[in-house]
């Protein structure tokens, strides 16, 4: 059970990135008003709080609707998380964890950050979805492990909050070498999972 919850935690935590989202949202609203930025913050966590479990829990059952195999799942889960892991480790930005140049163009003219891009792609992207599946699926529908890997997503969401709370003063001690520490080495850890989903499910697709 502890198990399940730490190898969810640390999953989810490296998907979603919250130092990343932190960073990147101090820079983004470094203009801001210390008010509307709190506001923004419990919105854009909200939103990204209920894509995530929506996707948790019905997620898998969509796929299974769709005929996409456990093991399928795991292999292409894994691919994904994968490169997300590699900008992670080498400290650049894709599409899959960040936002594109034409979305940061249309970010600019927005007053209000917080559905878009903030809530998603930046905290609810597409590798934070693919780690929700993932996890979800390999409770293989045991509903204790699948109560703790929700409650770990919340914690997850819950310390993301805390962090753009905190986002100014964090990039302020950190700096840019701190973030890119700290990216890089969750960075590691995503991959070493990500390639543990591939050979999961290619051991799955040998075995059957």
């Amino acid at each position: 059970m502890i198990a399940s919850g730490i190898l969810a935690f640390t999953t989810l935590f490296a998907a979603v990135g919250p130092v990343d989202v932190a960073a990147l949202y101090a820079a983004m609203t470094a203009r801001v008003p210390a008010k509307k930025r709190r506001r923004m913050a419990a919105k854009a966590v909200l939103v990204a709080t209920a894509i995530l479990v929506a996707i948790a829990l019905f997620g898998h059952d969509l796929l299974r609707w769709l005929g996409v195999t456990l093991p399928a799942l795991r292999i292409a889960g894994g691919i994904l998380l994968f490169l997300v892991a590699l900008d992670m480790v080498f400290a650049r930005h894709s599409g899959a964890t960040s936002t594109t140049e034409e979305e940061t163009e249309e970010t600019e003219a927005r007053p209000d950050i917080s559905v878009f891009p903030l809530a998603t792609p930046l905290i609810a992207g597409p590798g934070a979805m693919g780690a929700t599946i993932l996890r979800m699926a390999e409770t293989k529908g045991d509903f204790t492990t699948e109560v703790v890997v929700v409650a770990a997503l919340l914690v997850v969401m819950a310390l993301t909050y805390v962090l753009l709370i905190g986002a100014s003063a964090m990039s302020r001690a950190l700096g840019v070498t701190g973030l890119n520490v700290i990216t890089r080495v969750m960075g590691v850890m995503l991959a070493a999972l990500a390639v543990q989903f591939v050979i999961d499910g290619i051991r799955a697709i040998i075995g059957g």
